[in-house]
């Protein structure tokens, strides 16, 4: 019974070690879910192999589930899979035969030991794996040009399985010495299982807290970027504005050009329309809806789709977006045309369709957005299309920043692919 015990205990680490190793290496094909799953049953499959005591069916299985679960699910080639598989059987089996030879070198007694010398062993030799492992997730990772590496205070805590490979070894040494009485082997022997935990713990916490800093700066750029969005937006309006009083006061100016001409002073004439003329409150603006904010939104991507020969039609009917705030405004649409413009870019006579109306007898406000697209979208399990780009981890935050504002709104938010006429279409309902 203690030996499958010490089995469930060991193989439970090795999987711990292997989860922490892809993560912070790989990009995973699918779900926290999905893999841990197929982790658990993979390392079950490992366990059962493990009963019979064959030692080159171990070091065989492993290598061969290790190599299917790289394969299966992350963004692997299958000579990649085969070769971090194999480091990962080598180092496994070194640091089983290292300890082995540490302890029957030093502390022969203790593998003498019922249970508490195999205990020990076990214990000294998933730290001693756990170590060259997140060196080698250290050195790999830092080599990475795609992906963050780690900040080089991380180094400092290989302090912790270092540390935990000495109180392992000063233990021994005492027990070496003196034999451990009961309860205290006992105790003992928990104590260097704790120390294993211990390991995996901080630095399982620590991965976790570099995945939340990492979106929470994300999303500080991201919401930066929508407030730079806003100044650019009231900047316009602020400059429609300006436009509006020229209009207004080109009767003055008209009648200054009269008295410069009656004076007969072409030079200053021709100065004056100059400087009228090249005056950035005569640029030329287009009405798409009377909303102001979003017309000098809907503005900006029409010119950016003319220059992409992306065609542009709105439908945007009187006073539906009113009661929106401006900065929700920013997030929406810009986020809701960004995406569109990316799939419909590259493609022979695309296009985007917006549609803005109200619902009749009810309170709610209807968005329709269609865009042309190459390719049929992944969905994830909420329904909501997968970014395509490379390091998918740091984008996706147009789409949050879109089911947050539909939330805000007591909203719903829809989206499909047609295969038939190659159009991604959203669909958004808010509520007034």
């Amino acid at each position: 019974m203690e030996h499958i015990i010490l089995l469930v205990f060991t193989f439970f680490t090795e999987a711990v070690i292997l989860w922490q190793y892809t993560s912070s290496l790989f990009s995973p094909c699918y779900s926290t879910k999905i893999r841990l799953a197929l982790l658990s049953i993979f390392y079950t499959i490992l366990f059962l192999l493990s009963l019979p005591g064959q030692t080159w069916l171990n070091i065989f299985s492993f290598f061969i589930i290790n190599t299917i679960f790289l394969y299966i699910l992350f963004k692997l080639k299958l000579l990649l899979a085969v070769f971090h598989s194999t480091i990962l059987t080598a180092i496994m089996g070194i640091s089983e035969l290292a300890v082995l030879g540490i302890i029957s070198r030093f502390f022969p007694h203790f593998l003498l030991e019922k249970g508490g010398g195999l205990v020990f062993y076990t214990v000294f030799s998933k730290i001693s794996l756990f170590a060259v492992i997140y060196l080698l997730i250290y050195f790999f990772r830092g080599n990475k040009t795609n992906q963050e590496s780690y900040g080089h205070s991380e180094i400092l805590l290989m302090l912790i399985p270092v540390s935990s490979i000495f109180i392992i070894f000063t233990l021994l040494s005492i027990g070496e010495t003196s034999a451990f009485t009961p309860p205290i082997d006992f105790l003992v022997t928990i104590c260097a299982v704790f120390l294993l935990m211990i390991n995996l713990l901080v630095f399982g916490i620590n991965q976790y807290n570099q995945k939340k800093s990492q979106e929470y700066a994300d999303l500080q750029l991201l919401l930066q970027k929508e407030s730079d969005a806003v100044e650019y937006y009231e900047m316009m309006l602020a400059q429609n504005e300006n436009q509006s009083i020229l209009i207004h006061d080109i009767k003055k100016h008209l009648q200054s050009i009269k008295l410069l001409n009656e004076k007969h002073d072409s030079d200053k004439i021709n100065a004056y329309i100059q400087q009228l003329m090249e005056s950035s409150d005569l640029r030329e603006t287009t009405n798409i809806c009377d909303n102001e904010m979003l017309n000098a939104i809907l503005c900006r991507y029409q010119r950016q789709c003319n220059d992409k020969h992306i065609h542009f039609h709105t439908d945007i009917r009187s006073g539906t977006v009113q009661y929106i705030y401006q900065h929700d405004l920013t997030s929406l649409f810009c986020n809701l045309l960004e995406n569109a413009m990316e799939s419909a870019e590259n493609i022979p006579d695309s296009f985007i369709e917006l549609t803005v109306q109200k619902k009749e007898n009810s309170p709610f406000v209807i968005i329709i957005l269609i865009n042309s697209c190459q390719n049929t979208p992944v969905y994830n399990q909420e329904g909501v299309p997968v970014s395509h780009k490379s390091n998918n981890g740091r984008h996706g935050f147009g789409i949050k920043s879109i089911k947050k504002v539909v939330k805000q709104y007591h909203g719903n938010l829809q989206m499909y692919y047609d295969n038939d006429s190659g159009t991604f279409h959203t669909i958004i309902t808010l509520k007034q």
